[in-house]
């Protein structure tokens, strides 16, 4: 029998609380795509394709998402037979890339096949954790006082690690500046990629400030450089957009070219791959953490299950809901309380979506 009988994807855009601005670009709402896949039984799990609007982050967007689970994906998934979700990713394997719009599939089906054997999501895929300590990410602002300001707001409700984004120009002076105010904060710093090694001075400058990192300083494909730069800093280097399969992850274990990778779960394609590179990276010997892409809460959901692996070590972007979105798209939200967030005890991604908003919001439906 197929495992799959209906598809169903959604277009839908939340305000963010508070406009979030990078080296590229400058946000104050998003778009993702929300997956709904049923079985003949009727059980219901949902996915999450977290791709951003522009291609500035990475090559897909959501009009390319939509056009590839329109195309491709759904017709490959829709009555296909498998027994566990790691099989999905054969069904299309031919399709090269399409990192966003394959996760947001491979999301749904973990989600159904966990919540038809009654097994929370974090358990299926081999978590051991309860809880998962949260870290927040905050954007370029305006001035150096309203970075301070919104500092000193996620400290103050537990949050035990910052992650400062930076760009050339806005790097040295507000990484000082939290660093004085927060002598023992957990600090890291992300660049998206916007430096060249004409600008390693700048980067090693942040040396002197104890962060826990310097994350993606290079463009993606500068495994080399970056292996340069984690040559001459004692800081590590983190990767994030540099690495969104295997093959660029075990490149850039053999180069050397930093100490710690983001793990995205839709940067990697979905739950299966992301489980993979947690598990080649640590045996590796670099620690690992989860990334994320102001997923609404169904990709949440997901990623607070993938950091209830053993190797996620440091602070992951799990944090509450609340820090982006007035009202999200699950039920209950997700939480952090001090800086901690519980993983759901429940079957699936342990939240049920709010299907009649899903269904208002949206500005297309597909459905298979």
């Amino acid at each position: 029998m197929p495992r799959v009988s209906t598809i169903e994807a959604f277009r839908v855009s939340l305000p963010l609380v508070h406009a979030f601005q990078t080296s590229s670009h400058r946000k104050s709402h998003l778009e993702h795509i929300l997956v709904r896949a049923q079985d003949a039984d009727g059980t219901v799990g949902w996915g999450e394709i977290a791709s951003p609007s522009d291609p500035y982050y990475c090559p897909e967007t959501v009009d390319g998402c939509w056009l590839t689970v329109e195309r491709y994906l759904a017709p490959a998934l829709l009555g296909a037979e498998w027994d566990h979700p790691a099989e999905v990713g054969a069904l299309w394997a031919r399709v090269r890339g399409h990192h966003f719009a394959k996760a947001g599939l491979d999301i749904a089906c973990w989600d159904l096949w966990s919540r038809s054997a009654g097994t929370p999501l974090a358990r299926a895929l081999g978590g051991d954790r309860m809880t998962i300590s949260a870290g927040v990410s905050l954007g370029i602002e305006p001035t150096v006082s309203d970075l301070l300001a919104q500092v000193d707001r996620y400290t103050a409700e537990g949050y035990r690690r910052i992650k400062l984004k930076i760009a050339p120009g806005w790097d040295v002076e507000p990484v000082r500046a939290v660093r004085a105010a927060h002598p023992d904060l957990a600090l890291h710093v992300d660049a998206n990629g916007a430096y060249t090694e004409e600008q390693t001075d700048v980067l090693a400058e942040l040396d002197h400030f104890g962060l826990t990192m310097i994350e993606q300083p290079y463009a993606p494909g500068a495994l080399a450089a970056h292996a340069r730069l984690q040559k001459r800093i004692e800081t590590a280097v983190c990767l994030d957009e540099s690495v969104d399969d295997l093959d660029q992850l075990d490149t850039a274990l053999e180069l050397g070219s930093g100490r710690v990778l983001n793990i995205k779960v839709s940067r990697m394609g979905g739950l299966t791959a992301a489980r993979a590179a947690h598990d080649r990276a640590v045996a590796g010997g670099w620690q690992v953490w989860c990334g994320g892409m102001h997923e609404f809460g169904v990709g949440r959901a997901a990623n607070v299950a993938i950091a209830s692996l053993p190797g996620f070590t440091l602070p992951s972007d799990v944090s509450g809901s609340d820090k982006y979105y007035t009202h999200d798209v699950v039920e209950p939200s997700i939480r952090a309380i001090d800086g901690q967030v519980t993983v759901p005890s429940g079957p699936g991604i342990g939240h049920e979506v709010d299907e009649a908003l899903v269904r208002r919001l949206a500005s297309a439906t597909l459905k298979f």
